[in-house]
């Protein structure tokens, strides 16, 4: 088995498109980097190369376990942190850079390079419009330990309600004269912080996470 220029170049637009994405996301200090993703790429493209060199019966099976394989490496990334997940777009842009290295292993390079494009305008130039979105539709969740009443927690909902906050509450639990309760609680920025300020001056309140 001989290697060939269209080998080389096939690798090569491989190594292109995942270190397009890879600068991208090692600027962002990402878990998954610069040379992560370019070896995601190169590995995917390698191996759609030898799929077709092993025998036509075994492309699609080899394929196949490429996006298996990926599966695993982008389930790695992804982080459970109290009740906020992360890592879900470093995981997604690995399975995008599998993709591409696909693509160009396939021989397809306007595809390879194209989807290396519209990946980098996904990570780079929607950053704008997630931020507006996320300024104006913060979720946050808040836990409150107070001294105990009846009317404690719908007390906290009032307030979220007069500043314009919409919540939904979550577990409570009483430890002797004292009870807990959990809100998410969705609104914008400026909201969130008049209603952090607002907390953190009520004396009554013994324990605020937010």
């Amino acid at each position: 088995m001989e290697w060939c220029s269209e080998d080389i170049i096939k690798l090569a637009v491989a190594l292109l498109a995942g270190a397009m994405i890879g600068a991208e996301r090692e600027y962002r200090s990402k878990s998954a980097g610069f040379r992560t993703l370019m070896l995601i790429s190169f590995g995917s493209a390698l191996f759609t190369m030898l799929s077709s060199k092993i025998g036509q019966s075994d492309e699609a099976r080899i394929a196949a376990n490429i996006v298996t394989g990926i599966g695993f490496l982008g389930a790695g990334a992804i982080f459970r942190d109290d009740n906020k997940v992360t890592g879900l777009t470093t995981a997604a842009t690995v399975w995008a850079a599998a993709a591409l290295g696909m693509a160009s292993g396939s021989g397809y390079y306007l595809w390879a390079i194209m989807g290396a494009i519209f990946v980098l305008f996904i990570l780079w130039g929607m950053l704008p419009l997630e931020n507006f979105i996320d300024r104006t539709h913060r979720v946050r969740n808040y836990r409150i330990v107070t001294a105990y009443n009846q009317q404690t927690l719908l007390h906290y909902e009032e307030i979220f309600s007069a500043l314009g906050l919409q919540s939904e509450r979550g577990k409570q639990s009483r430890v002797d004269d004292e009870i807990i309760g959990c809100w998410t609680v969705i609104g914008a920025d400026e909201k969130h912080q008049l209603l952090i300020d607002k907390l953190l001056s009520d004396k009554s309140i013994k324990e605020f996470d937010f």
